[in-house]
């Protein structure tokens, strides 16, 4: 059969799997007619991509997120004025660099190594060991509704609070602002990796980049005065003798962690219920032995990943699976596809948290591998051990509805409730 398959646009947000099995089936390297990109389905050929970061650069991310999921830039329109403008006289940031100036998603090569060391300042596994106790006791406060048999909404209440409040903790913002900083995350990613392309710039997401710019810009500014113990701080300050980032690039990193990293766990530990919930054997399993949460966790990262698709443009002429693929050509790594692949996992489609799941691509490979990744699942499993022991006393009230998000997958709500 024909295939058509716009990697913007998945075909169907509640379950993508078939689409991707055609594609390794019949069409592993395949041109999307919408976008012009060559989505690549298949691990090995997802695996060279990711690995060869000199071939295959990451700029393209710039391009497909901050166009919201198109090739092309999006329409300019009075919005995109007012964003201008408030850049300038609001965070007082050269709005004409933020394309241009480096971003630790969109570099490569020395440019990102060099970023990636000063960020890698303030994830250390000493400090991300030291923010365990505390994500322990973000869960429990997010479960008192549970516990006292209380309407509980998973993501509401449990998956999108820990995040953000630990993150917001770790940055040193205050604890007034969390709800800000998570209302400015919605916006953004909506807008970066919703369903729509060609749109023009919306005062919302603006309104919204524009505050947490500010926000931002000012804490930074602050702290490179005044460096306190948290990792705006680090990351500001020099080191070593080697300098931190710029209020612009502190603005860019804090901005993906605050958007990626929030949405990354939120989602990885909501397909987790989810999954667990949909297989009641694998749900005894856990429930009867603690130790298999970290199972749990990878097998989620490769069965139902929060982060579906990568985006990537070639820097020479080359070939994958013996496709030609001309310097300049878009790429898009479907990570989602890759995790199921038959080739690579037996038995792909089941869902079983005593597989071995080493070698997923669930937060990346090479060069750009998930900085947060330790974090994500250090809060996955201060999440998943309480819940574990609590699910199988506990239904879903209604059908799962995801994200309608091409680049995200998750649940925009799970309500539990006790069984009948």
């Amino acid at each position: 059969m024909a295939i058509d398959f716009d990697p913007c646009r998945p075909q169907e947000f509640a379950d993508p799997y078939p689409f991707y099995r055609a594609l390794r089936d019949e069409a592993p390297v395949h041109r999307s007619q919408s976008t012009g990109a060559l989505c690549i389905s298949r691990y090995d050929d997802v695996l060279t991509v990711l690995k060869d970061s000199e071939t295959f650069s990451s700029s393209a991310m710039r391009t497909f997120l901050m166009n919201g999921g198109a090739a092309s830039k999006p329409r300019f329109n009075g919005a995109a004025v007012r964003m201008l403008l408030g850049l300038i006289f609001r965070a007082r940031i050269n709005p004409f660099t933020i394309r241009t100036g480096r971003s630790l998603i969109a570099e490569d090569g020395a440019p990102h190594g060099e970023m990636r060391g000063i960020v890698n300042r303030g994830f250390t596994p000493r400090q991300v060991t030291r923010w365990e106790s505390r994500a322990r006791e973000l869960v429990a406060e997010s479960m008192q509704p549970l516990d006292h048999g209380r309407p509980f909404d998973l993501v509401r209440d449990l998956s999108v609070p820990l995040p953000v409040h630990l993150i917001c903790e770790v940055l040193g913002i205050d604890g007034e602002r969390h709800d800000d900083f998570k209302h400015w995350s919605n916006v953004l990613i909506d807008f970066a990796a919703g369903p729509g392309r060609d749109k023009p710039v919306q005062s919302e997401a603006v309104e919204a980049f524009l505050e947490l710019s500010v926000y931002l810009s000012q804490i930074a500014r602050q702290r490179k005065r005044v460096p306190g113990d948290d990792l705006v701080s680090t990351i500001v300050t020099s080191s070593a003798g080697k300098s931190g980032l710029s209020i612009q690039e502190t603005v860019n990193f804090v901005t993906l962690l605050l958007v990626a990293g929030n949405e990354t766990t939120t989602n990885l530990i909501g397909n987790a219920v989810d999954a667990l919930l949909d297989h009641p054997d694998q749900l005894r399993l856990a429930a009867n032995d603690p130790a298999l949460v970290s199972g749990i966790i990878e097998e989620t990262l490769r069965y139902d990943a929060p982060i579906q698709l990568l985006f990537r443009e070639a820097t020479r002429d080359t070939e994958i699976a013996g496709t030609p693929i001309a310097k300049g050509t878009f790429v898009a790594p479907l990570i989602g596809s890759a995790n199921r692949d038959e080739r690579r996992f037996e038995d792909p489609d089941r869902f079983d948290i005593t597989r071995q799941a080493q070698g997923h691509l669930g937060f990346g490979f090479g060069a750009h591998f998930c900085l947060g990744a330790s974090l994500a699942r250090l809060e996955a499993g201060a999440a998943l051990e309480p819940l574990v022991r609590r699910l199988e006393k506990l239904e879903r009230t209604e059908p799962t509805e995801r994200i309608d998000s091409f680049l995200i997958r998750g649940p925009r709500r799970l309500l539990l409730r006790p069984a009948a």
